[in-house]
């Protein structure tokens, strides 16, 4: 899906700098302090608009959320909701990241979330694809014990995928 260029998205941006994570590499090892709470955090990696992680933010107020969404004018559309509804339970990073590692410590996270992610299609870019074995290493070593990664997926080439990966990262 072709998503159309916002007007002023810079700017509609900064209005919602409250849910908006500017510097997330500063935060690694340090995400408590951005909820000032000790609850467990989860994160969703491609949350698009933000329907699934803000609907997880209401239902369970006893956790933390940390949505991340490359495409600004698409997170636009999460950060206008949660301000809109005055959550404190989620924030939103507008980034696209390569090494998970770089942004989260060891045993920080509960739980990731992987939602219908770009298939990346072409054999070419398999290393983008959020399921491929330098991400799920990345994955493992941000998680604390016992904890997974939940994937869904409407594609069965991605699935597939996935599944080679996970075993032969197990």
């Amino acid at each position: 899906m072709r998503h159309r260029r916002v007007k002023n998205e810079e700017e509609r941006l900064a209005e919602h700098r409250k849910y908006l994570i500017e510097d997330p590499r500063a935060m690694k090892g340090k995400w408590h302090s951005v909820f000032g709470n000790g609850n467990r955090i989860f994160a969703e990696f491609g949350c698009g608009k933000g329907k699934f992680i803000m609907t997880l933010a209401e239902r369970n107020p006893d956790r933390n959320y940390i949505a991340v969404e490359g495409k600004g004018s698409i997170i636009l559309r999460a950060l206008e909701k949660a301000t809109q509804e005055g959550k404190s339970n989620i924030v939103f990073v507008k980034e696209y990241i390569r090494d998970v590692n770089e942004y989260f410590a060891e045993d920080e996270l509960s739980g990731i979330y992987l939602n219908f992610s770009d298939p990346w299609p072409k054999d070419r870019h398999a290393k983008r694809r959020l399921t491929h074995g330098k991400y799920l290493d990345g994955y493992r070593k941000i998680l604390k014990a016992g904890c997974c990664v939940e994937f869904k997926t409407d594609n069965g080439d991605l699935f597939a995928f996935a599944v080679t990966n996970l075993k032969t990262a197990a």
